[in-house]
């Protein structure tokens, strides 16, 4: 097929405002291609209204609708473009964009941010590297004696130019204004040997584990799972499995209730399966539900028409679509602790814009992070991403408050979910 390379992905604005934008993909095709550009959109702050999959097997077209999350989000669209480029399998797009071979792994950075500590401080910093296009990969936030806030982000760069001066120096006079009076020094720099122990993986008690990790969330919900009168809606959640309508393809129709990543969510559990989408449509969503009929082969092209195939995919996809974030608070001590955990691709790529939505979360609250961490945590069949915030007490929010802890905690996932 004879295309030009900027015609691979098109952006076009609504007709009126308000309208959706409408994302278009039209590349070569591969297992998970859809689940990498609806992490792109996410990433940028976006959420996805509708859309179409379409594939021959070798060439894919994709379609989605997409509005910002909020009215605050302001999107940079034509790097938006630029990064859904570089997701297309492409000969072209690798010369393009000059990447590394695709085994290499991002360079990792380390900036070092020491300030006069502050109520929603650590949300402004984080706002502040998505507008810098910077992933935080890890995160330790310490609180010395004296009141003052060492925060420690473990980095990637969009625009892979931090190995430049020029955009290092960028990068931290963005952050002195940002803070202002409270930025006390700002230091970036590439990660070296010494950073490997905050990069480990996280020990959890067994309580907590339990909590975060529970296979058993789809059949009885935990005392902390069950806050927001927002999670009656899963019980909306189904799925049905057709081996007759198609010929050469399963047919999955699902419905269950909307959030924000729902749509990441499902295709992120199909890649992590290898499964190829043939066709995809993604309906708007009608009081709070979505439906969302897929055609499916596996990678081999055959249908999925081994039983214990579908109970396995399609006990996965449930609890991707109704328990995609675990949240719940403990005991660390005299002091209360947050935690905040997704599952990870196979792929190792986390989910995008997690730390930045709860310290959102407890920005609006009003309430301190005396310390704060993001590292992995291993279980005996998934990798999961755990983020650690201890919290500071708050006239509110008093800690050892039952209904403090439920109040935050359904803050917190309410805005995970988009509710």
């Amino acid at each position: 097929m004879d295309i030009a390379w900027e015609d691979l992905v098109l952006i076009k604005q609504g007709k009126e405002p308000g309208d959706p934008w409408v994302i278009t993909v039209n590349c070569p095709d591969k297992v998970g291609l859809g689940c990498d550009v609806c992490r792109i959109v996410l990433d940028f702050g976006l959420c996805i209204t509708k859309g179409d999959f379409c594939t021959d097997g070798y060439w894919c077209y994709i379609v989605l609708w997409a509005v910002p999350q909020t009215s605050s989000i302001t999107v940079d669209w034509e790097r938006l473009k630029k990064l859904l480029l570089s997701a297309c399998p492409s000969f072209l797009m690798s010369s393009y964009f000059n990447q590394k071979s695709s085994g290499s792994p991002p360079l990792l950075y380390m900036l070092k941010v020491f300030c006069l500590d502050r109520k929603g401080l650590l949300h402004d910093v984080t706002k502040a590297l998505c507008q810098l296009e910077l992933s935080i990969e890890r995160v330790k936030v310490m609180t010395t004696p004296d009141g003052k806030l060492l925060n420690l982000f473990f980095i990637t760069d969009n625009t892979d130019l931090l190995h430049t001066s020029k955009r290092r120096e960028e990068a931290c006079k963005h952050l002195d204004v940002v803070l202002g009076e409270y930025c006390i020094s700002c230091e970036l720099q590439l990660a070296g040997p010494e950073s490997a122990s905050h990069l480990d993986f996280s020990t959890l008690s067994e309580a907590v584990a339990e909590e975060l990790f529970s296979h058993n969330l789809l059949r009885k919900e935990a005392s902390l799972q069950t806050l927001s009168p927002d999670m009656d809606k899963v019980n909306l959640g189904a799925i049905t499995v057709d081996d007759f309508l198609s010929p050469a393809h399963t047919l999955l129709q699902i419905q269950c209730v909307d959030q924000k990543s729902v749509v990441y969510d499902i295709l992120r559990t199909l890649k992590d399966f290898n499964i190829q989408i043939a066709y995809g449509r993604i309906s708007p969503s009608v009081e709070g539900s979505r439906n969302v009929d897929l055609f499916i082969q596996k990678a081999d092209g055959k249908k999925i028409v081994e039983p214990d195939s579908q109970i396995a995919l399609c006990s996965h996809l449930k609890e991707a679509m109704l328990h995609p974030m675990r949240v719940t608070m403990a005991n660390r001590g005299p002091d209360a602790e947050l935690f905040v955990a997704n599952q990870v691709e196979l792929s190792g790529k986390g989910r995008p814009r997690v730390f930045y939505d709860v310290t959102f979360s407890l920005k609006m609250l009003g309430i301190c992070v005396f310390s704060a961490e993001i590292r992995r945590h291993l279980t005996s069949d998934r990798e999961w991403e755990v983020y650690r915030f201890l919290l500071g007490e708050s006239q509110e929010f008093p800690l050892a408050s039952s209904r403090a802890r439920t109040e935050i905690v359904d803050r917190v996932r309410r805005t995970l979910m988009g509710w």
